[in-house]
């Protein structure tokens, strides 16, 4: 492992450590802010963002992983995702707080020791294939800002603050493997298994980059470890943009279900095979399509989604009456008892379906994640900061997962969205204005300092 220097410029090792440090063995210290920030202290009791220093993090992060067909990639484990996260420990380090990685390769940065259990921001700084620059990386260096933004000000905190770059968020191995280490989720059968789509195990990925693979299970925080999580996040979504508004608090986190669906009928001659006759497996996926308007309407809510992703026709020749079908089919909401519905509704339909067509259906379900409210307290601080900073908050769901959703098994968690310009995201043309970012980031401060103060 690399070595970095604590805030008084003592060398200290980034420790594989998962649980927060008792007092006896704590390498935090007391705070201690370097010359280059004790100079620039303001006297206000107020801390206040620096948007040009958060906007140039942001760009210079945004340097590595750059794709040469366009946008970022730093896929989780690979030696542009392990750059990152060595220029995020330095960019901490130079912040004033002191970072280490723990276990699972998770990025942890401390300011302000204590024997409080510390309030946590963060996100994730990895990427897909083709990614955006804000995308998770606004959580994160906003946390970053924030901590500077209170050690720079007169405001002196009761709690500590930590901030998490959780390893692997965008799923490169599955799941999302570094908040699931931070909350206790990962088994050692689990990591012995865990492979990407082009069969690379994380354990070799793991071993890669000179982490130990079996010491992520070490990483596990327990409740009292931690007195809150806040996330900011991009919406990577229209909604925000389309009603007008510029933050979004998040009420929860949509539970998804995730099927991959088989319709078998009978390959024949298309030229010779009458259109009465046909066993066709296409005729019963396109009948479905037709029905997911139906099923939302009567068994969803305003929230729900219904996705067909992802299709293949067998035997896939022009001329031959295709003879199965293999599609996926993803389902969201925010409410159990909903999601559970559509479930139902949509097993009901296909049987029903591949009857009338003479098809034999079947399904295997590859994921179900339930669905996760966000804690009352850090919502109303949420609400409350945007609002003393002049905004009408958008009280909407989540349909993409977060880290927010685990950690809210861990903790009282909750997010902000700000808007996605035209909705888009994991792509290269992904953007969220600068005033924006300086909002969202101003309004994690005040709801951070509701909780630290």
């Amino acid at each position: 492992m690399r070595s970095g220097r604590n805030i008084s410029g003592q060398l200290l090792p980034y420790t594989y450590e998962g649980s927060a440090p008792t007092k006896r063995e704590s390498f935090y210290g007391p705070l201690m802010v370097p010359t280059a920030i004790r100079s620039s202290m303001k006297n206000s009791e107020t801390p206040s963002i620096n948007i040009d220093r958060l906007r140039a993090n942001m760009l210079k992060l945004g340097q590595i992983g750059r794709h040469e067909g366009g946008g970022l990639c730093r896929l989780g484990f690979t030696n542009e995702d392990m750059e990152a996260r060595r220029w995020l420990m330095e960019t901490i380090d130079s912040a004033g707080g002191i970072a280490r990685l723990d276990g699972a390769g998770n990025v942890i940065g401390r300011w302000f020791d204590g024997e409080n259990a510390p309030v946590v921001l963060g996100s994730h700084i990895d990427s897909v294939m083709g990614g955006g620059l804000f995308d998770g990386t606004l959580g994160v260096l906003a946390g970053v800002e924030c901590a500077r933004a209170v050690a720079e000000s007169a405001f002196v905190p009761k709690r500590p603050l930590e901030i998490v770059a959780f390893a692997d968020e965008e799923g490169r191995f599955g799941g999302m493997f570094g908040v699931q280490a931070f909350i206790g989720q990962i088994t050692p059968d689990w990591l012995e298994r865990a492979v990407d789509p082009e069969g690379v195990r994380l354990c070799e990925a793991m071993a890669a980059q000179g982490l130990e693979p079996m010491a992520a299970l070490s990483a596990a925080r327990r409740p009292e470890d931690i007195h809150a999580f806040l996330e900011l996040h991009i919406e990577q979504g229209p909604v925000l943009e389309a009603e007008n508004r510029r933050i979004g608090v998040v009420e929860g986190i949509s539970g998804i279900f995730k099927w991959m669906v088989h319709l078998r009928g009978r390959a024949n001659h298309a030229g010779t095979s009458p259109m009465h006759l046909r066993s066709d497996a296409f005729m019963g996926l396109a009948d479905f399509a037709h029905e997911i308007p139906r099923i939302l309407d009567e068994e969803g809510s305003e929230g729900s989604r219904l996705t067909v992703g992802k299709v293949e026709l067998l035997p896939g020749n022009p001329h031959t009456v295709p003879g199965e079908v293999v599609f996926s089919l993803v389902g969201r909401d925010i409410d159990p008892a909903v999601l559970q519905r559509l479930a139902d509704a949509c097993q009901r339909v296909l049987s029903a379906i591949a009857r009338k067509k003479g098809l034999h259906f079947e399904y295997s379900q590859l994921s179900w994640l339930e669905p996760q409210r966000c804690h009352p307290e850090v919502i109303e601080s949420f609400l409350q900061a945007a609002r003393n900073l002049g905004e009408d908050p958008l009280l909407m769901p989540s349909g993409a997962g977060h880290d927010t959703q685990f950690m809210a098994k861990l903790t009282r968690a909750g997010m902000i969205f700000v808007p996605s310009v035209a909705g888009i995201s994991h792509a290269p043309d992904e953007l969220t204005h600068w005033t924006d970012v300086e909002l969202g980031a101003q309004v994690l401060l005040r709801a951070l300092v509701d909780w630290i103060k």
